[in-house]
């Protein structure tokens, strides 16, 4: 538009300094410079996008010229972060497990997390696939590579991330309009819990991610990080591996107020208080636990708490919904 700035002005100094005899020139070359105009303005409106470059999870540039089209995600979790961001209706393929939104249901499967249909996302020719960082198989990842595909590797490992992720999602993807609200909402609605929960009494918490062997999870995982947004504490919070094992023993001599463990076939209740489930078949044999004493055994939808996409903010709303029942039920002071 710089341009058409200038040539318009030197049209109307032709113009007034034409004599007669040159009025029809002067009305031409005028003529021609609005044409010129316009000729921008539909240039601009059907330009090709810039290239956009965004870093991925594992540090890496990823640099497009034009936003992808055909788009295959191998994880339930990044399925639902496209979404998020608006790329949904471009998705070709996803990985078994995909089944949230409704619409990724009727989307071709193309593996799973132990085995991806390198020949078959081949020759569906997409333009980006999206991984999950540390759970796809590196050397299917390498044979993609080596193809000619682009990847794009995820992992959100804070609740902040999953923001993060949809965002940058938006960027890689030319769908801003959609991702940037989205993400908004989304940490609004941490930010709010935060605030909610800053002052409350902590409570102890047990997370149990298999009852045999008996497993929990550290401050480093996301749930942990969860839990102490709602003002629990993870009572193997300072254990070094990620997701550690534990003896019976241990437990019992940490004394949790509130034991937690998630239903992994999903598509359940946000948040079940379920005393009798067989998962806790092992603490009603303590009726001295402090979460056996209160019947504070608490199921979770695993969908929405395990997996580190947008409806994780979900799944945190549930642990918090459960941790304000323990402080009502407990006596005492709800705030420090």
């Amino acid at each position: 538009m710089r341009r058409s700035s200038r040539t318009g002005p030197t049209a109307l100094r032709r113009e007034a300094h034409a004599g007669a005899r040159g009025w029809a020139r002067a009305w031409a070359w005028r003529c021609a410079a609005l044409a010129g105009l316009a000729g921008l303005a539909g240039s601009a409106a059907t330009a090709v996008p810039a290239p956009v470059a965004v870093l991925d999870d594992a540090g890496r540039e990823l640099r497009l010229e034009r936003p992808p089209a055909r788009i295959v995600t191998l994880a339930p979790s990044l399925t639902e972060l496209v979404f998020a961001a608006g790329g949904g209706d471009r998705i070709v393929a996803v990985d078994a497990s995909s089944d949230h939104p409704a619409a990724a249901r009727s989307i071709p499967r193309i593996g799973d997390v132990a085995r991806i249909d390198v020949e078959r996302l081949l020759a569906l020719k997409p333009d980006l696939v999206v991984v999950w960082r540390h759970g796809n198989t590196n050397r299917e990842l390498e044979q993609l590579e080596s193809a000619g595909i682009r990847l794009f590797r995820l992992e959100p490992q804070r609740l902040d991330d999953v923001v993060g992720a949809i965002e940058r999602l938006g960027r890689l993807l030319g769908t801003e309009a959609t991702a940037a609200p989205a993400a908004a909402a989304l940490r609004d609605r941490l930010a709010t819990l935060r605030q909610r929960h800053a002052a409350d009494a902590p409570v102890r918490v047990f997370y149990q991610v298999w009852a045999s062997p008996l497993m929990t999870i550290n401050d480093r995982q996301i749930v942990s990080e969860v839990i102490t947004l709602c003002g629990g504490r993870n009572v193997f919070a300072g254990l070094a591996p990620l997701v550690p094992q534990v003896a019976l023993e241990s437990v019992l001599a940490a004394d949790p107020e509130a034991i937690f463990t998630a239903d992994e076939r999903g598509h359940t209740a946000l948040l079940r208080r379920a005393v009798d489930t067989p998962a806790f078949a092992a603490w009603r044999r303590y009726p001295r636990l402090a979460a056996v004493r209160g019947g504070w055994l608490y199921v979770l939808n695993g969908d929405a708490i395990s997996r580190q996409g947008p409806r994780i903010v979900d799944g945190a709303g549930a642990v918090c919904d459960a941790l304000d029942e323990v402080r009502r039920e407990r006596g005492g002071a709800a705030k420090r």
